[in-house]
């Protein structure tokens, strides 16, 4: 990986896109640490340590690379578009209009990524209300005396919530811009750099709570699950097809061999996404309805069973969450019916498997099998972290960096990158018969 990246420093178009890239980075990240208007700075810095505890933000601080919990300009993050992304591309499944558009190339891609960016928008403004409501309620940063928003009139709480959507749409212009000119999927490196950006201060903690030793112990173990997760990443099942020779004018087509890839995981990050976002929803639920200073009998299971992550029971639930919705989001995106039809349509088969609905069958039998040992291997890498919590009854005053979707996202993208970067290094590097 790193003689990748030394030899597309040396190349003048490569230096050029990885220099854009990181500019644009510096200007997401010092976006991240300006607070929004109207907020106190100085009230956020002194809370946000205790806020910071609490389980149904961790998956959106995540995301936001710590600016949730500074309530700055980029404060929602880039989970609107990760939301909006997954709910366009299951309606493709459902609404036969965008799945029409899929199947029309680049011009009906453009039009499902427009749609992308509005559902975006709606979204952002969702989540920029709730977290202002919730920061001004007092329920975001739990035990903090310190008003936090100063002035909550209409006015300065409308122009918070108006500045944090502007953010995120700033946030999807500037992903667009490491995709188009950079290198890498610009909003998968905006990702990678808000978890990056998490983990000095995961490290800080583990060294304050543990001391030299425990920080030791943390990376060797964390080397050891990088390396597993890598391992198992680029695993897949490739499938044998053949396509038969067929007269087109006066040129034979046809009579290549090539292979159909299956990845072990298949489904990536969304099903862990999904778990984290459904056992998050009843708190987050409880504190808008609810008062935040009750202890009702409801209130209390779901702060000691659901959200209490060394709890068995959120163990339990959060593996049989990612191992459901693993098979339910590759039974949505991954259709055996469409893909042996078009291998029908070009002349492809299976070797021993005819044609048509019996290459659909064993397609749909392999990616039973196959997801399988995908599912298990997405809640054990999820679940390490909580597990690990449970085993030194942290509670959830420490967070295991190398655990869960952090792990995952950020060798996805880093493998993703590197994969990028060697392709466009082939493209300039290529030596002919002549050279």
């Amino acid at each position: 990986m790193l003689s990748a990246f030394r030899s597309a420093l040396a190349t003048p178009d490569l230096r050029k896109k990885i220099l854009f890239t990181l500019a644009i980075v510096a200007v997401y990240r010092i976006g991240a640490t300006i607070p929004a208007p109207g907020v106190s700075f100085a009230a956020v810095k002194a809370c946000t340590a205790q806020a910071d505890q609490q389980g149904v933000y961790q998956l959106l601080n995540l995301f936001s690379g710590g600016a949730l919990l500074q309530l700055s300009l980029f404060a929602t993050g880039i989970m609107p578009y990760i939301t909006a992304s997954i709910i366009i591309q299951l309606l493709t499944v459902v609404i036969p209009r965008f799945e029409e558009l899929k199947k029309e190339g680049q011009s009906g891609q453009n039009k499902l990524t427009q749609y992308t960016r509005y559902l975006t928008i709606a979204l952002a403004i969702l989540q920029a209300t709730g977290v202002v409501a919730l920061a001004d309620r007092g329920t975001l940063f739990q035990g903090c005396s310190q008003p936090i928003i100063p002035d909550n009139s209409i006015y300065s709480l409308t122009l918070i919530v108006v500045t944090m959507t502007a953010g995120t749409a700033v946030m999807m212009w500037l992903g667009e811009l490491i995709t188009e000119r950079g290198v890498g999927n610009g909003m998968s490196v905006l990702i990678f750099l808000n978890i990056a950006a998490r983990i000095p201060a995961e490290g800080a903690n583990i060294i304050s709570n543990g001391g030299g030793i425990a920080l030791v112990v943390v990376l060797a173990f964390g080397l050891v699950i990088i390396a597993s997760v890598i391992f198992v990443e680029q695993g897949q099942r490739r499938i044998p097809v053949q396509y038969a020779k067929r007269m087109v004018g006066r040129r034979m087509y046809g009579g290549t061999s090539t292979y159909l890839p299956i990845k072990v995981n298949q489904a990536g990050v969304i099903p862990v996404i999904f778990a984290s976002s459904l056992l998050y929803l009843p708190q987050l639920l409880s504190q808008l309805i609810g008062d935040p200073q009750s202890n009702s009998g409801w209130q209390s299971f779901i702060q000691n069973y659901l959200v209490n992550q060394s709890s068995w029971v959120h163990i339990l639930l959060y593996f049989l969450l990612i191992i459901f919705f693993t098979y339910f989001y590759i039974t949505i995106t991954f259709n055996v019916d469409e893909r042996a039809e078009e291998m029908k349509k070009f002349g492809g088969f299976i070797p021993g498997i005819r044609p048509g609905r019996p290459t659909a069958e064993y397609l749909s039998f392999v990616l039973g099998r196959i997801t399988l040992p995908g599912s298990l291997y997405l809640g054990i890498i999820a679940i390490l972290p909580n597990f690990f919590l449970s085993l030194t009854g942290s509670g959830n005053n420490q967070n295991f960096p190398f655990g869960g979707t952090a792990v995952l996202i950020m060798v996805g993208v880093g493998l993703d990158t590197v994969k990028q970067i060697e392709s466009q290094l082939m493209q300039r590097n290529y030596e002919g018969f002549l050279k």
